[in-house]
């Protein structure tokens, strides 16, 4: 017979495992009950930017795979004050302390929903409107096709064909939802390429204004790149961290390339570009510290070839690029994360900015070696940085997002000449190479309606425009000509407003939903100093 103290002993230990499942049981309902209401407050409060289920829209995904170099603490300071420099609102007002670190708690938290893409989705998600085959190959409308402008409007996702001669509309088309990295024109200006926030590619027929094909080639995209000839798009990605090469005749996947580094750490992809002279794309990488060179042709000259043979001995044989080994990646490690890119006018040096630096490196690639440190303080937009020629120099000028100046660098010997002051950070610059003036915004802060005209010769902001007083002005392009230039009213109820180049003065006013980038055709693919490529 059991003693009465292991009778005992057998009843508290029953009763404390009830109370255990129990407590248990409570506390999984509790979290359970916090998730839910995390969840609740992101769709209220974050998910028509960040996007259903994290994966980012007009805002990046929020997911652990994104935050990784993000600290719970620094987010919780990003959703009380919001972040300089971005559309990211302060929510102290808004919401509580609890609510601020719950949201925190949720973003954190692994996705249930899958974050592969695979070449199968890519290829199953194909949208095919028009068989390109059976469509004119002649403009089906009287223009100089290499001075037509494609407008971004992202009020209502929609975009613009017009008229650079006449600023007449030639077309005006749905557009995938939260566009971003600018479209890309084919060489011969025929098609023009878009890239939305959530991974579509669109394929848009200028000559018969239609668009005759997309394809989703990730989940979450940076932006995209064309090469010289042509043949070749690729896609630089968040979700999932690669890039993916497309075939631009029918958009069919070449090659889908895992962004990591040699030590296998996955990176997302900062953005993509082309590299004319060198027949290559450039790759930024946001979360280890390399930059890559894809070579899509051996006829990059002797260094670049030489570069691909070295880093690919055993496979470069004597009778050179083999299809076998298409899109190769060469490695060009660097001392920080950078992400945001510049490249002289040869594309033989690229100037990089970390976002938690306070300089700018130039990086030889054909040597794979740092050059040169720059000075750059505050947060430089070097994407969108323009060149020129002063006092028989060739110099670069980038706008800063973060401090009101615009930066002017020597690029012989890499030495800042001069800082110009303005009324606040700014986003965007531009210019023509028949100009005498470069245009920059005041994107950020409570003088965003001001936008500076700078003289080239004398760096000195000479006028000072606000062209629609208490609404945003942005981004400005001009023709192919260089004798007008176009800015955006980045307002629901905005402007497209055209300006003499020389004289300053307005020439047409046209209204437009949230007027975002304006991208020539001419500018554009013979890659105007006085723009971004």
């Amino acid at each position: 017979m059991k003693s009465l103290f292991s009778i005992n002993k057998a009843i508290c230990l029953a009763i404390s495992l009830g109370a255990l499942v129990s407590f248990s049981s409570q506390a999984t309902a509790n979290k359970s009950n916090d998730d839910s209401a995390a969840k609740k407050l992101y769709e209220q409060y974050c998910q028509s930017c960040h996007g259903v289920d994290r994966l980012g829209a007009m805002g990046p995904a929020l997911l652990p795979e994104n935050l990784a170099r993000f600290r719970k603490n620094k987010a919780i300071k990003v959703i009380n004050k919001g972040r300089a420099a971005t559309q990211m609102p302060a929510f102290s007002q808004t919401l509580n302390k609890a609510e601020i670190a719950s949201l925190v708690d949720y973003i954190y938290t692994p996705s249930k929903v899958s974050l592969t893409w695979t070449v199968a989705d890519i290829n199953a998600s194909k949208v095919q409107h028009f068989d390109q085959s059976k469509l004119p190959n002649e403009a089906q409308f009287d223009a100089d096709l290499m001075n037509l402008f494609i407008v971004v409007e992202l009020g209502d996702h929609s975009a613009t064909l017009l008229n650079g001669d006449t600023f007449e509309r030639l077309d005006r088309f749905k557009t995938r939802f939260a566009l971003h990295g600018g479209p890309k024109y084919s060489p011969d200006g025929r098609f023009v390429f878009f890239a939305s926030r959530d991974g579509w590619i669109s394929k848009y027929d200028i000559y018969n204004r239609k668009t005759v094909s997309e394809v989703r080639a990730a989940i979450n995209t940076r932006n995209i790149a064309i090469s010289n000839d042509g043949k070749y798009l690729i896609v630089g990605n968040y979700l999932p961290n690669n890039v993916v090469i497309l075939n631009t005749s029918n958009l069919s996947p070449l090659k889908v390339i895992d962004a990591k580094d040699k030590d296998g750490n996955s990176s997302r992809v900062s953005a993509v570009y082309n590299a004319p002279p060198r027949y290559s794309f450039i790759v930024a990488l946001k979360d280890v510290k390399e930059v890559w060179e894809i070579p899509y042709s051996d006829k990059g000259g002797v260094e670049v070839f030489k570069g691909w043979a070295h880093d690919y001995k055993n496979e470069a044989k004597a009778e050179g690029w083999k299809v076998a080994k298409q899109f190769p990646v060469r490695r060009i490690k660097t001392d920080d994360y950078l992400n945001d890119f510049f490249f002289d006018p040869d594309y033989i040096n690229l100037i990089g900015t970390a976002r938690n630096s306070h300089n700018g490196q130039v990086i030889n690639l054909d040597t794979k070696k740092k050059v040169a440190s720059i000075g750059l303080t505050g947060m430089p937009h070097l994407g969108s940085g323009i060149t020129w020629n002063y006092q028989d120099k060739e110099v670069f000028a980038s706008p800063n997002i973060k401090e009101g100046k615009i930066t002017v660098i020597d690029m012989e010997n890499w030495h800042i000449i001069k800082e110009i002051e303005t009324e606040g950070p700014g986003f965007f610059m531009r210019s023509h190479s028949k100009s005498r003036y470069a245009w920059t915004d005041v994107f950020f802060g409570p003088n965003n309606d001001k936008v500076h005209v700078i003289d080239k010769s004398t760096l000195a902001i000479v006028k000072t425009l606000a062209p629609a007083p208490g609404k945003n002005a942005a981004h400005v392009e001009f023709t192919k000509d260089g004798k007008y230039v176009l800015l955006s009213v980045w307002d629901m109820e905005g402007e497209l407003i055209v300006y003499d180049a020389d004289t300053l003065e307005i020439v047409k006013r046209m209204p437009m939903k949230k007027p975002s980038g304006k991208y020539n055709v001419y500018n554009k693919i013979n890659y105007e100093r006085g723009t971004s490529h």
